[in-house]
């Protein structure tokens, strides 16, 4: 795994023009959108998101190393070059993004923690923004490091739930972009209910929208196969 990954998610929604062809058709044009993109980045999945949310049909998860300055601008220049082409059939919408660092609270990566690069992707796919109040950073670290040990610990108690924490801090308009993957939602609402109980919620300034996706492995069309 590298030093630093860059992670992006784009969302994208079919236009009226890719809406109006033949089911066959639009798969065909799906295809050639993955092919292309599958060349954007180190890594990329696609996920269908419609009807988890409405103003989406897919969304895209490129993922890179990040170790030197100018994989940022590398990254975003060939994924812009892979969508191009293909800006007549899919609209491009909300996109969020980050660079991994190291954690201040664990002293090594759990078996949980997601690599963008290597490993199976499960079937479903979580990601959100989120912004901490201006209190939490203010609270010296010995306290900050308490209040997250009682979200590691609930954390922990879901063994079967990935994730991966991103930073964007001045990067765009969220401090990080919180990643899960799972193969059952409801255990996953689960974890998030219990974690709404730990003294640290009072410092989450905002962790919306949430963008709830399900995987679509090579080959597979989702919605766009539709008849």
């Amino acid at each position: 795994m590298a030093e630093r990954t860059l992670s992006l998610f784009a969302a994208f929604r079919g236009t009226a023009r890719l809406w109006g062809l033949a089911a066959a058709e639009r798969r065909g044009v799906l295809e050639g959108w993955r092919e292309a993109l599958a060349g954007a980045a180190e890594r990329v999945e696609t996920y269908q998101v419609y009807p988890a949310r409405g103003e989406a049909d897919l969304l895209v998860w490129a993922a890179a190393g990040a170790d030197e300055a100018e994989a940022p601008g590398t990254a975003f220049a060939r994924f812009a070059r892979a969508v191009a082409p293909f800006r007549q059939w899919f609209e491009p919408g909300t996109t969020l993004w980050g660079m991994t660092k190291p954690s201040p609270y664990v002293r090594k990566e759990s078996s949980t923690t997601i690599d963008p690069l290597a490993g199976e992707r499960l079937p479903y796919l979580v990601v959100y923004p989120f912004v901490k109040t201006h209190e939490w950073f203010v609270l010296e670290a010995e306290e900050r490091r308490r209040l997250m040990g009682e979200h590691i610990r609930v954390g922990r108690k879901y063994g079967d739930v990935h994730q991966l924490l991103l930073y964007s801090f001045g990067l765009q308009d969220q401090d990080f972009v919180v990643v899960y993957e799972m193969r059952d939602l409801g255990r996953f609402s689960e974890l998030v209910h219990e974690l709404r109980a730990t003294e640290a919620r009072v410092y989450t300034a905002r962790d919306t929208p949430i963008h709830t996706a399900v995987h679509l492995p090579r080959g597979a069309a989702g919605l766009l196969a539709a008849e």
